[in-house]
């Protein structure tokens, strides 16, 4: 959750968060290179599922336009974006987080020039306050973010009616349910972490309740040097995320699957759920265009009443500072802003719009993460407020060293705290 970056629109979260809004796998739409073609764009994206329509929409809306894209997965995405505008080979536009939460960052992209300043877009000054924090750099508006993500468990109605078990409400319920469901051949969720953008989004889901629910200050506190990840209530996250574990809530080496094969698993009822963001609704009904799923907080206490969810600017976009076609690329970014590409970005993604009157018809899948982002029962994607990318890069090796039991839930969190330290 390079998420995965709120409160009720809280810039920080997930993901997804991450995290982290994310995609799998690697398609790519071949056609020209754009090389200031003034009717040829380049874009990269991780929207995979969903940037297709929006794309096939702008097409529509400016016939002889011809957008050639790319879409990958978020950490092959972060590894490559940064060394592509380095070198003059970026797209015009490219898939942007909202904060400082990982290397594809609005802060990170901006201090060194790389994205065009969008302050000038009508749409910019429209973004309520908290997503301008995040889409900003040095007051600066670098990134255009069109749809509010949350994280939390998602349950595939069918499989979860025929398992005989009902969604658990409370932490005590969860691991009963995860045991329950194990000893019926069904795991409750998938939990694809060889790609390590995922290990994040289980972890932020336990911390919204878990940390900030007795403390919403917790992050001024964390900058203010008041308190540390090691000496925290993300010891109680952690250790809850390794009771799961333990407990069988996922299913047979997560190391082992990749988030794409664990959408599978979720879509097809190999699981009965998947802990992920909303995001992800979109990419299980492609698998199953029939099924039917539904996402609720995960259980971290046995007090409903004090759950909190993680919700957040998701992954927006940006322009190339040098993009090769920058006044076609900057019709492309006010096209994702405006009701109607909003309108289809969003109910396409299963996202909520961050602009109103957008039109958006919200999917009924999400109805509690609705209430809770009404009820400001929210909090931003943990990464997003963090100083530097590094912070959640050692997070995320780490969580997979300690389900290769290569290390522990202490040392995770010590190290992150030398990062955190170590500012911007």
């Amino acid at each position: 959750m390079n998420i995965r970056r709120l409160t009720p629109l809280v810039a920080a979260l997930t993901a997804v968060t991450l995290a982290a809004a994310c995609s799998s796998g690697t398609n790519a739409n071949s056609g020209a290179d754009g090389g200031g073609d003034n009717k040829t764009l380049t874009l990269a994206s991780v929207d995979q599922g969903s940037i297709e329509d929006v794309i096939k929409a702008f097409e529509a809306a400016n016939p002889g336009v011809k957008v050639t894209f790319t879409t990958s997965g978020a950490d092959q995405y972060q590894a490559q974006i940064r060394t592509q505008l380095a070198s003059g080979t970026a797209p015009d536009v490219m898939t942007v987080w909202p904060g400082n939460g990982n290397p594809g960052t609005t802060y990170v992209l901006a201090k060194p020039g790389y994205l065009l300043d969008l302050s000038d877009q009508p749409w910019a000054a429209k973004l309520p306050d908290s997503f301008k924090t995040v889409a900003q750099y040095e007051g600066k508006t670098y990134n255009a973010l069109f749809g509010l993500n949350g994280i939390g468990a998602v349950y595939n109605d069918e499989a979860l009616q025929k398992s005989g078990l009902k969604a658990p409400t409370t932490w005590t319920e969860l691991l009963a349910f995860c045991r329950d469901a194990a000893g019926k051949g069904t795991p409750a969720y998938a939990l694809g972490i060889q790609d390590n953008w995922v290990t994040q989004l289980v972890l932020y889901a336990l911390a919204a309740t878990v940390v900030f629910g007795p403390d919403r200050d917790f992050n001024t506190k964390l900058a203010a040097g008041q308190t540390t990840f090691a000496g925290s209530s993300w010891t109680q996250a952690m250790a809850k995320y390794q009771e799961m574990s333990k407990a069988g809530c996922f299913q047979k080496n997560p190391l082992g699957t990749s988030y794409e094969a664990s959408q599978t698993l979720a879509a097809t009822g190999k699981t009965l759920g998947i802990v992920q963001g909303n995001w992800i609704i979109s990419l299980l009904k492609q698998k199953n265009p029939s099924g039917k799923f539904t996402m609720t907080a995960l259980p971290a206490t046995d007090d409903p009443a004090a759950f909190l969810m993680p919700a957040a600017a998701g992954a927006g976009y940006g322009v190339n500072a040098k993009a090769k076609n920058k006044e076609l690329a900057i019709k492309f970014i006010s096209y994702v802003m405006s009701p109607a590409g909003m309108k289809v970005f969003n109910e396409k993604q299963g996202s909520l719009p961050t602009l109103p009157d957008a039109g958006t018809t919200v999917d009924p899948g999400l109805k509690e993460l609705t209430t809770f982002v009404q009820g400001n029962r929210t909090v931003p994607f943990m990464d997003q407020l963090w100083p530097n990318a590094k912070v959640q890069q050692t997070m995320l090796s780490g969580l997979q060293e300690v389900f290769s039991n290569q290390s522990t839930a202490d040392a995770v969190l010590k190290d992150m705290d030398t990062e955190y330290q170590k500012g911007e």
